[in-house]
């Protein structure tokens, strides 16, 4: 049996036996606990040594930045995508519509950091510092600079190089192990989940609930596999066969980051994307991709117009793709982006910002469903690059697609 397959059991059981024991399946939560903390304890060296790894790769700076450029455009591309399918999938199903609920709780708008504060916080004063503190971005900052130094320096780097080849590839061996668990790990969280949400909170909001799953699956659908067969001649099946263990990990446990071992375990084991452009794009994304924060924060706009009776123009809705596609780059990386980003689209079109305490209750399960997002969107585009990089096996793509 596959790993993908072991996780879904996993997770259909923990589902189901949430839902049998209630509130007592909290029990089964340090279960899942422990298997997150396993991901979290692979990040950062994983990401730092994947990272100096692929760039001294790469053995060339300006295709660095080449691929750098490509990474930033799609993500950006797909992110306005995403919002436009989270808006009409609101207008067409009309979530709000009926409802009468009470948003008498204050919620306190988050302003996002300047550009400056941005580009001033991306380099690390003290990269152990940001090591320890598993700061992402400083991390991804400082890797790229020793990876670009280590390349330059040519043969009297190669001592380093060779030893961070062999940390990266005993981290891979460890995330195979780590991923051994992941079936239990899995069944644990969702056994945790399901206990806890009980059908007075899901009922009245079922609907929401459904649009934005619906929602997330046709931009994984449409604009995934579209781009990826539009652009790259791939087979998405492949694509989405591919990406199983990542997007059943990540639906578990709502994080992106955590995912991001599995996911690079992904690109290059079942992908064939090289090291090198598997070790710089998905670390990148799993940062600044939020495709599904964009999507929810479409979906939940419209929900809150239709539940104040606001009319919201052809103005309005450009204003929402445009200010949450800036929006997600001034956010990206930053604790609580999700509600930043949130606040920021309803207040430019002069939404009341309590009302985003309706949907505080049913945030997780949200959450679970825009994870996969973001980490599909990674998997899509890191494969895109490594296909127009000539960074991609064919043979193992291909081969896993007609298995």
């Amino acid at each position: 049996m596959p790993l993908w397959a072991k996780i879904l059991a996993g997770l259909i059981l923990g589902a189901l036996t949430g839902v049998l024991l209630g509130e007592q399946a909290s029990v089964l939560k340090p279960i899942g606990d422990i298997f997150i903390s396993a991901i979290k304890m692979l990040i950062v060296p994983l990401v730092f040594s994947t990272l100096v790894v692929g760039i001294t790769a790469m053995r060339d700076p300006k295709k660095m930045g080449r691929i750098g450029g490509k990474t930033i455009a799609l993500y950006l591309i797909t992110t306005a995508f995403a919002i436009a399918i989270g808006l009409l999938a609101a207008w067409l199903f009309q979530p709000g519509s009926g409802l009468d609920l009470s948003f008498d709780a204050p919620v306190e708008a988050k302003e996002a950091p300047s550009l400056v504060d941005i580009l001033v916080n991306l380099v690390p004063q003290n990269p152990i510092d940001a090591l320890s503190s598993g700061n992402i971005l400083q991390i991804i900052v400082f890797a790229i600079a020793l990876g670009v130094s280590l390349t330059l320096i040519g043969e009297k780097g190669e001592p380093v190089v060779r030893l961070f080849e062999s940390f990266a590839e005993a981290m891979y061996k460890l995330t195979e192990l780590v991923m051994a668990l992941a079936p239990f790990g899995v069944f644990g969280l969702m056994a945790f989940v399901a206990g806890s949400y009980g059908l007075d909170v899901l009922l009245p909001l079922v609907k929401v609930i459904g649009v934005v799953y619906l929602a997330c699956v046709m931009h994984v659908l449409v604009v995934y596999s579209g781009l990826l067969k539009l652009l790259g001649g791939l087979n998405p099946v492949r694509y989405l066969r591919g990406s199983l263990d990542a997007l059943v990990v990540a639906y578990s446990s709502a994080s992106s980051s955590g995912t991001l071992p599995v996911s690079i375990r992904c690109a290059q084991k079942n992908m064939g994307v090289s090291e090198g452009v598997a070790g710089f794009v998905l670390p990148v994304g799993a940062t600044i991709n939020m495709d599904g924060t964009a999507l929810y924060q479409g979906v939940v706009a419209v929900f809150v117009a239709q539940l104040t009776g606001t009319d919201l123009t052809m103005t309005d809705y450009g204003m929402i793709i445009l200010t949450g596609t800036l929006a997600s780059i001034g956010t990206a990386g930053v604790p609580g982006a999700g509600l930043i980003m949130l606040s920021i689209v309803m207040s430019q079109i002069g939404l009341p910002l309590e009302a985003l305490a309706v949907v505080a209750g049913i945030d997780r399960i949200l959450d679970m469903a825009r994870t996969s997002v973001n980490v599909a969107g990674d998997l899509m585009v890191t494969t895109l690059i490594g296909k127009s990089e000539n960074e991609l096996d064919l043979e193992t793509y291909n081969r896993k697609a007609a298995a």
